[in-house]
């Protein structure tokens, strides 16, 4: 309950921070994936928006069971003035159109599989803002470690530019290596102020994504928990076969077009139309007889279908059509997404396993190979290139690591993209 709270408080901070749009305070806490999805759903325009569309589709089954209103209708009858006045008859109507049984029935359930469809893409849209927003925060995150990680080749960069100035006063090595290492200098520092700006362009993603305005500050969790996939990838396809929303969309499509079809061969039945008349004679010559100065009479007409080859044939046909492709529609995304789930998890586990590589094993070779490198330039046993070349490789292996990082929480990512949910922990 206590965790329950703190973030409800958290997302009353951010939301409140919206609406005011001002700046998030510096006592703000550290803000996880979590949180920031958590107030991205309360606030992002778009789920509001696929939210209201639900609701409107939900108040549109009702009205289905309702038949169409009645017509009443008033006569005044052989005036021999103007038309309003002296008329011979007053008669009142009343009309009733009403469907061949069961139609109505079949309505309502097509509008009630359209509101599921609506519920359908509102939690699409809460999928797809979810992953949106946690891949802006982890891309955030990489971008910003890559930015002290370059803030470290700069360190290196500058003491190999403070060796060569040593080596080139001592007349040991020739200008050309203190003017490449200056040259070196001066493209890491650009290359970490571009870092700089992407992560500052992360975070105007965020913010967009919390609707929020640009240049808000963010204090975001930095640290990253990199849980491995376990589950077996049968079982996730499995998942995201019953989970899915465009596969569930699908299935409501087909049965959507099944219930078109019920309701085109419904069309050979006809409907009908109740009516009641009331006659109030004025004039005792007009009337069936002097004495019967009033009359009531009861109707009723329906439609027939004589042009069935052009009409209910065809659209019995066009429904049958559409049931086929429906079907085939929906055997078609459970094909992909069995595909796209397993192209997913096969370069998951990939960028796990390469992560864990340079993590354990290439980033200290390549750190001990740059020291090692470092006192053989100042000895002379090895020239500028190569001690250049152990820089380089020192650098590219921690950012081949955060890549991978990044990699597979981008993959993982659109794994639970692709399944409709989250994996299993």
């Amino acid at each position: 309950m206590v965790m329950k709270a703190t973030k409800i408080a958290l997302v009353a901070a951010l939301l409140f921070a919206v609406i005011t749009r001002t700046p998030a305070l510096a006592a703000e806490p550290l803000l996880d994936a979590a949180q920031l999805v958590e107030v991205a759903l309360e606030a992002n325009p778009q789920v509001k928006s696929a939210r209201a569309r639900w609701d409107a589709a939900v108040h549109s089954i009702r009205q289905n069971y309702a038949p169409a209103d009645p017509i009443f209708s008033y006569q005044n009858i052989d005036s021999p003035t103007n038309g309003f006045s002296e008329a011979s008859l007053h008669s009142l109507q009343l009309s009733q159109a009403l469907q061949f049984p069961g139609k109505a029935l079949l309505q309502a359930a097509q509008a009630r599989q359209a509101a599921e469809v609506a519920r359908l893409t509102y939690e699409a849209m809460i999928r797809d803002i979810r992953a949106q927003t946690e891949t802006a925060y982890y891309q955030a995150v990489l971008d910003g470690a890559l930015t002290d990680l370059q803030g470290m080749t700069v360190d290196n960069l500058r003491q190999v530019l403070n060796v060569t100035q040593v080596a080139y006063s001592a007349n040991q090595v020739t200008q050309t290596d203190f003017i490449s290492a200056e040259y070196d200098l001066a493209v890491a520092r650009q290359q970490q102020e571009q870092l700089r700006t992407a992560e500052a362009n992360d975070e105007t993603t965020i913010d967009q994504l919390l609707y929020r305005r640009p240049q808000e500050p963010l204090n975001l969790d930095r640290k990253l928990d990199l849980k491995p996939i376990t589950a077996p990838l049968d079982s996730l396809i499995d998942r995201a076969i019953a989970l899915r929303q465009e596969i569930l969309q699908a299935a409501l499509a087909q049965a959507n077009s099944e219930t078109a079809l019920r309701l085109a061969r419904l069309e050979y039945a006809p409907d009908y139309t109740l009516g009641f008349v009331f006659d109030n004679y004025l004039l005792a010559s007009a009337a069936p007889s002097p004495n019967r100065l009033q009359d009531y009479g009861f109707t009723i007409s329906f439609n027939l279908p004589v042009f069935v080859w052009l009409k209910q044939n065809e659209d019995v046909k066009r429904a049958n059509y559409n049931l086929d492709a429906a079907r085939d529609d929906l055997n078609s995304i459970r094909n992909q997404t069995a595909a796209i789930v397993t192209t997913l998890y096969r370069n998951a586990r990939l960028a796990n396993e390469t992560a864990a590589l340079y993590r354990d094993s290439l980033i200290p070779l390549a750190q001990q190979n740059f020291q090692v490198a470092l006192v053989a330039y100042q000895s002379g046993k090895i020239d500028f290139v190569t001690l250049a070349s152990a820089i380089r490789r020192s650098s590219d292996s921690r950012v081949a690591y955060l890549q991978a990082e990044n990699q597979f929480l981008a993959t993982r990512i659109a794994l639970e993209q692709a399944i409709g949910g989250p994996l299993e922990k």
